[in-house]
């Protein structure tokens, strides 16, 4: 087997394991990004390492064939034009809020499509995720939540405290 070949089924063998290994992935167009905007891609690519992203350019057929190994073929639909890839094994809504966040910003950088636990997910999709809280805000709205009764007993207890008190005074 020739060099070339065995690099290229490497790279395909990396993809699909970041595939299926990843909690969510993101497809986006990054056409029409200009060397104006470089920094700003460099600002975008920050945000993403420092959230835990892989953000990287592939081949096309490269990563259709990784699709058919990882069994996301219906990713392959949107696999057309220059394509980035975002990969985040930890946090599922980090990569679609940052890249929705810095699309809003530069109408260039296109949402196309995404992988979201295991199951191919549409722009649509993605964007919703974007939305969500991150999971700490989801975890502090719980523990508000599971506070509240606590909460409002203590207040009750107190105000009987402080009725008695004053009956009694």
């Amino acid at each position: 087997m020739s060099k070339i070949l065995e690099a290229k089924q490497a790279v395909v063998t990396e993809v699909a394991d970041k595939l299926k290994d990843a909690a969510s992935v993101v497809v986006v167009d990054y056409r029409g990004l200009t060397v104006a905007q470089v920094a700003q891609v460099t600002e975008l690519r920050k945000q993403l390492r420092d959230a835990g992203v892989e953000f990287k350019v592939y081949k096309n057929s490269m990563v259709r064939r990784a699709t058919v190994t990882a069994g996301l073929e219906g990713l392959n639909e949107h696999l057309t034009g220059p394509n980035a890839i975002a990969f985040s094994t930890e946090d599922v809504v980090a990569p679609a809020k940052i890249l929705n966040d810095f699309a809003k910003k530069n109408e260039q950088l296109e949402i196309k499509a995404g992988v979201i636990e295991g199951n191919v997910a549409s722009a649509e999709d993605v964007k919703a995720l974007a939305t969500l809280p991150s999971r700490e805000g989801l975890l502090s709205m719980l523990l508000s939540v599971l506070q509240a009764p606590v909460r409002n007993f203590a207040l009750a207890t107190k105000a009987v405290a402080e009725q008695k008190e004053e009956q009694g005074a």
